[in-house]
């Protein structure tokens, strides 16, 4: 998906919403217990009440890796069914990160052979782990940037002699290897005074927001920080939709979620004149 694509996207779904797909079997209904692939049958009926609300979806490859050959089955199968329904962008959060010659195969499986749109990486290796990512028309890198666990004080935030912070000069850096219809940071949502200092960093580039709901992160305070004129922002959601409701309501109250996250941001986009 192009950039303009997806900016078209936003602005006809009055929408920044991304569903995240980190399904777990053990969480899921009970009564999709009886279908002969649970994981995929929940995903499906997901992707079916949320589909005129999100405009991507972002499948962690950790939650179907961890099932085998069924997982794989399962992500692909959910990859085609999101295909079925429009024109919503797909994300792998894959997190790869790892020298040229595997970055490119690690490239063509996850574009070519996997048929998503964008997928998350690791920077740590530098340039030549991200670039065979770059040049691919309407697909996307998306760089780790700024991440809300624990751990993120670890390296994240160490600076040099002049002060600068180790996410900044990673963001700065990338931004200038890749273009703004090409390249993503994942900035998350639980410190939104990090996130303001992303976007001046990368202003006209999108920004992945994970941490909004269950992880603490508030939706008002991260489109205050980073939505721009074209949107700008891919705001992920997962359990806060994913599990919303149990049993019987378990959809239904995902998608009354989801509209209440999309119909938020519609009120201030269009305060904002976006839409």
């Amino acid at each position: 998906m192009t950039r303009s694509a997806l900016v078209s996207l936003i602005r006809r779904k009055k929408s920044l919403l991304c569903v995240g797909l980190d399904t777990e079997e053990h969480l899921i209904p009970e009564h999709f217990g009886q279908e002969s692939h649970p994981v995929r049958a929940f995903n499906e009926a997901i992707v079916e009440v949320t589909h005129d609300l999100a405009v991507a979806y972002k499948l962690n490859l950790a939650f179907y890796e961890a099932l085998g050959e069924e997982g794989w089955l399962d992500l692909e199968a959910t990859i085609a069914y999101i295909r079925s329904k429009g024109d919503c962008l797909i994300i792998a959060d894959a997190k790869r990160g790892d020298i040229g010659n595997t970055a490119r195969k690690y490239a063509e499986a996850f574009f070519d052979v996997l048929g998503v749109d964008a997928i998350t990486l690791s920077p740590y290796m530098g340039r030549d782990s991200i670039e065979p990512f770059l040049h691919r028309p309407g697909k996307w890198a998306i760089v780790l940037g700024i991440t809300s666990n624990a751990g993120a004080d670890d390296f994240q935030f160490m600076a040099d002699a002049q002060g600068n912070r180790l996410f900044e000069e990673v963001i700065s850096k990338c931004a200038r290897w890749g273009g703004r219809d090409e390249l993503m940071f994942v900035t998350g949502a639980t410190r939104p005074e990090l996130l303001r200092r992303a976007r001046e960093l990368a202003p006209d580039h999108f920004l992945l927001v994970p941490g909004v709901g269950a992880q603490g992160g508030d939706l008002d305070a991260v489109l205050d920080a980073g939505l721009t004129r074209e949107g700008g922002l891919l705001i992920n959601s997962s359990r806060g939709v994913l599990y919303a409701g149990q049993g019987q309501e378990a959809i239904p109250m995902a998608r009354q979620a989801a509209k209440a996250m999309q119909e938020a941001m519609a009120r201030r986009m269009q305060a904002k004149g976006l839409i």
